[in-house]
C-alpha cells in the first residue's frame, strides 16, 4: 500500500512514518496460483522467496524480505515502525535507505494449475470528469488481461481500514493518516498470468480532493532509489531484485490521476524487466483517464 504527501514527509522531504512491510498473496478466484506464505509481506514489499512448482507456475514461499516505507502526515514528521503483512504501501519518505533482510532458501511446493472459467460481465459503473472519478472505484482498476486469472472476485474488491491497516505494523496509524490526506476509499485487484510466470496487483486510493491525491503519491517511497517509468508522466518506480534466480522479483510503481493514486505491482521470476511495470502503468493509467 503506498504513502502519503501534503506535509508528511517524503522521498524529498522526509516527514512521513516509516513501515516495513513483507509481501504476500491472495488466492486466486479460478484455480491456485502463486500463492505466499501466511505471514509473508503483502502491499508494499518486497522481494519474497520463490521457486518453479512442478507445474510451471509460482509458488511463493515461507520466506519473504521487509521493505521499509515511509508513511506520514502533512503536519507530523515520520518515526521508523515494522509491519508484518505482505503487499505494499508506499509512503511519505524521503529517500529510500533500509536494506531488504535475507531471505531464507525456499522449498518449492507444487501449484495446481487454475480453473479457468467463463469470467461474467461485470455491472460495476464509474466515470470520470476533470480529474474527479465517481461510481465504483472497483471499475477503474485495470481489467484482467484473456490471458490471466484473477484473485477472487473477478471485480475487485473495496478495502476497509483493517484491510489497509494490515500492510503495516502495529506502531502506525494507517487511519489517522489517511484521514490527514482527506482519504475516501480504496480497492484492490491482483491477477496473475495463466503460463504462472507473471503476477500484478493495482491497488487504487481516492481522495476527496486532487491535490490531496498528488501529494500523497509525491510523498510516497520505498527504500530503494526510485526511477522515472517508461512512458508514464508523474509516476516512478522501485525495483527489487531477488537474491536468487530462482527467487521472485518484484516492481511497484506510484502514479496519480486526479483524486486517485495508484500502485501497481509486479512479481517474476528472477529480474524483473522494467518494461512489465511500464507496460502494466500506462494501462492502469488510460483506465483512470479515461474510464
Amino acid at each position: 500500500m503506498p504513502a502519503l504527501e501534503p506535509a508528511a514527509a517524503a522521498a524529498p522531504e522526509p516527514d512521513p512514518a516509516l513501515a516495513t512491510v513483507p509481501a504476500a498473496a491472495a488466492e486466486p478466484a479460478s484455480g491456485a496460483g502463486p500463492v505466499s506464505a501466511p505471514d509473508a509481506p503483502r502491499r508494499l514489499p518486497r522481494a519474497v522467496g520463490v521457486a518453479l512448482s512442478v507445474a510451471g507456475l509460482l509458488a511463493v514461499t515461507a520466506a519473504s524480505a521487509a521493505v521499509t516505507v515511509a508513511v506520514g502526515r502533512p503536519d507530523h514528521p515520520g518515526q521508523a515502525v515494522a509491519a508484518a503483512s505482505p503487499g505494499a504501501v508506499a509512503s511519505t519518505a524521503p529517500s529510500p535507505s533500509a536494506s531488504p533482510s535475507p531471505t531464507p532458501t525456499p522449498t518449492p511446493s507444487p501449484t495446481p494449475s487454475p480453473t479457468v472459467a467463463p469470467r461474467p460481465a461485470s455491472t460495476l459503473q464509474g466515470s470520470v470528469s476533470g480529474g474527479k472519478h465517481s461510481g465504483d472505484l472497483r471499475y477503474f482498476l485495470l481489467p484482467v488481461p484473456d490471458d490471466a486469472d484473477p484473485y477472487g472476485s473477478p471485480d475487485g474488491a473495496m478495502m476497509t481500514m483493517d484491510d489497509i491497516q494490515a500492510g503495516y505494523g502495529k506502531d502506525v496509524d494507517i487511519k489517522e493518516i489517511l484521514d490527514s490526506w482527506d482519504f475516501k476509499d480504496a480497492a484492490t485487484r491482483t491477477y496473475r498470468t495463466r503460463d504462472g510466470k507473471t503476477e500484478v496487483r493495482v491497488e487504487l486510493k481516492r481522495f476527496k480532493r486532487t491535490d490531496r491525491a498528488q501529494g500523497f503519491a509525491d510523498h510516497s517511497s520505498y527504500d530503494r532509489e526510485s526511477f522515472d517509468v517508461d512512458g508514464v508522466p508523474n509516476a516512478k518506480g522501485y525495483v527489487f531484485k531477488p537474491e536468487q534466480q530462482a527467487y521472485t522479483g518484484e516492481l511497484i510503481g506510484i502514479g496519480v490521476v486526479g483524486d486517485v493514486v495508484y500502485e501497481v505491482t509486479v512479481d517474476v521470476q528472477g529480474d524483473p524487466d522494467k518494461a512489465l511495470l511500464a507496460d502494466a502503468m500506462k494501462r492502469t493509467r488510460d483506465r483512470l483517464a479515461n474510464g
